[in-house]
């Protein structure tokens, strides 16, 4: 019996650490964003990794209605809800915890950036926008 119940906790901590390890070093899971106003959900595309919009903040207008794009410059999107937007687009991955030669959608601007990423830690993602050799950054933090 006692060997049973180490067996079972031997295989349960096994178990534990291979997937602990499979999640390290990946950026894929639920990102808070710098301005703490969304959740962004990280997860592959193909080959690639993409992002969405999964949490709002304030998920709907003055109007009580769900915030659209209104920003976007293709005016046939801006009737489109901001929850489920794609923000992340492309990434692959360009050495040990980090990805590029993707792009980041700017809600707020309505203008798409090209980007880079990078996972200092497991609870940090370092994601930026450039446009030429200017770029902004921000750090998110893990929510899962």
């Amino acid at each position: 019996m006692i060997r049973n119940w180490l067996s079972m906790g031997f295989s349960l901590f096994v178990a534990m650490t291979l997937s602990a390890g499979a999640q390290a070093g990946s950026p894929k899971g639920i990102w808070l964003t710098e301005s703490k106003k969304a959740h962004v959900e990280v997860y592959d595309c193909g080959d690639k990794l993409c992002g969405k919009i999964v949490w709002l903040k304030e998920p709907l207008d003055e109007k009580g209605m769900p915030k659209l794009d209104k920003e976007n410059e293709d005016e046939k999107l801006r009737d489109k809800p901001l929850m489920g937007q794609n923000m992340i687009s492309d990434m692959v991955a360009d050495g040990e915890n980090a990805w590029d030669d993707g792009t980041i959608y700017n809600a707020e601007d309505g203008k798409t950036y090209s980007s880079e990423m990078n996972m200092p830690n497991d609870k940090t993602l370092n994601v930026s926008g450039c446009v030429l050799f200017f770029c902004k950054e921000q750090v998110w933090t893990r929510v899962n």
